[in-house]
């Protein structure tokens, strides 16, 4: 999983409630995906060091552990594993903690990892009479199915953009998510694309996917269906083998809706409403991987690989030169870029400064576009020692400057301490945890990316010693 689709996903995680938590940790494949996925290495490490101790690990034996000055990483790491109810921690008579794992999370992840525990966590293959009927599909269809369905959701967003009529029919359910998650928006009967959809465009596959999938989290609720469901069967969907059939008999009602609004996503394959079994598709078993999922933007449509090897050649003059047909890559690169000239499989045209501040109104950055265009560097291009020529580079971050671009994030701010000492201790609590993004001594206040870190280290000190 991507950093950037990990980090969505645990924010998303953060905010469940303790009872869901619990709820989630019951399966083996929901927990081993939470561990591998979700955590920070660190976090990781004191999960496996405490799997089986029986008893609680005092504070003061966790503190050695970490080398001195380390303490930031380690309220990090404490505060993920806390915010996701897998680690308890309690106050001791002395005033002092100690840490245990959740007995839930404990048991799951032993089951995982041993290969014990109850059946199905992990998906049940369909039987011979479950498939009979079914026409058997190759890893290739599968791919070729989950790239069609995907690229007809980006092209559904982009296609205004490039000019283009939108005709094509992603269904109403998958219409309703991307506006739910600002992606679109529908003027004048076509959907327009907003400066979060630019961004949504901008990232590899396997983030988009996520990112929708989040949406998709936050309507369950509205949609009928229970959440707890929908998560432990995306993280076990992240758990099974591409080409393998499943059967449907094991799901829940949730689930079995969950089918049809992930197969026009792409993310699994059914062949009816009433089929029995179903098949992952390569966007569904990378959901809890390293990788970056399947290529749903490559280069020319003859080619696969064209993505990996990359198919954008940019001059110090500003010109670029793109060896695609793919009218998503056209539209995309339409986003910050001035198209001139179209052939059979190769476009042309200008980066200015008009094509790069109009994409930063609508919310690409300069960093964006530079990171895209390193990605999809032709092979030429990848020789030099920068991909994109330096000058190219620089002029695009001064096109975003010239446009006062103000970056805002949302956050806290702490003021009205009762003392210097109370600031100062505080504040230095907040740098520690990685949270303290801005702060004045002078107005004795500082703002913060998170608060709820330092709220609890707040409600500590108030605590009986």
């Amino acid at each position: 999983m991507s950093v950037s689709s990990s980090t969505q996903a645990l924010e998303y995680l953060q905010g469940l409630p303790l009872q869901t938590h619990r709820k989630l940790y019951e399966a083996p494949a929901t927990v081993l995906a939470v561990f591998r996925c979700m955590l920070p290495h660190l976090a990781k490490t004191l999960v496996m060091a405490m799997l089986y101790m029986p008893t609680a690990f005092p504070d003061a034996h966790l503190k050695t552990w970490f080398k001195p000055g380390a303490n930031r990483q380690k309220e990090q790491a404490v505060f993920v594993l806390a915010q996701l109810h897998i680690l308890d921690t309690a106050k001791q008579d002395d005033g002092t903690r100690s840490h245990s794992l959740s007995p839930g999370f404990k048991r799951s992840l032993r089951h995982a990892l041993e290969g014990s525990g109850k059946d199905g966590s992990f998906g049940v293959s369909a039987t011979e009479e479950e498939a009979r009927g079914e026409r058997r599909v190759s890893v290739r269809y599968l791919d070729e199915y989950a790239r069609a369905q995907w690229e007809s959701i980006l092209f559904y967003m982009v296609g205004g953009a490039a000019g283009v009529d939108v005709k094509s029919d992603i269904g109403v359910g998958t219409k309703k998510l991307l506006q739910a998650g600002a992606l679109v928006q529908i003027w004048q009967s076509q959907p327009r694309i907003t400066k979060e959809g630019f961004t949504f465009v901008l990232q590899e596959t396997n983030a988009q996917v996520w990112n929708l999938l989040i949406v998709y989290l936050k309507m369950a609720g509205d949609l009928g269906m229970n959440e707890t469901d929908v998560l432990s069967f995306l993280f076990m969907l992240g758990s099974l083998e591409l080409g393998q059939a499943y059967s449907v008999s094991t799901l829940s009602p949730t689930q079995l809706q969950m089918l049809d609004d992930l197969s026009a996503m792409g993310i699994v394959y059914r062949s009816s409403k009433d089929a029995r079994v179903f098949y992952p598709t390569r966007l569904a078993t990378t959901l809890t991987s390293e990788s970056g999922g399947l290529n749903t933007t490559g280069g020319t449509s003859n080619n696969a690989n064209a993505s990996n090897k990359g198919f954008i050649i940019i001059e110090t003059n500003y010109r670029l030169y793109a060896y695609t047909d793919s009218l998503i890559q056209i539209a995309i690169i339409s986003l910050f870029c001035k198209l001139q000239h179209r052939f059979p499989n190769l476009i042309s045209g200008k980066l200015t400064k008009e094509s790069v501040q109009q994409a930063v109104k609508q919310g690409i950055t300069s960093e964006q576009i530079i990171a895209y265009l390193t990605t999809y560097a032709h092979p030429q291009m990848q020789k030099n020692k920068t991909f994109i020529p330096p000058t190219v580079m620089d002029q695009i971050r001064l096109w975003e400057y010239e446009g006062e671009r103000v970056e805002t994030e949302n956050g806290y701010l702490m003021r009205e301490f009762n003392s210097q000492a109370e600031y100062n201790d505080v504040k230095k609590y907040a740098d520690a945890c990685g949270v303290l993004r801005w702060s004045s001594d002078e107005k004795r206040m500082f703002f913060l990316s998170h608060v709820e870190q330092v709220s609890a280290y707040l409600k500590s000190k108030k605590g009986p010693r």
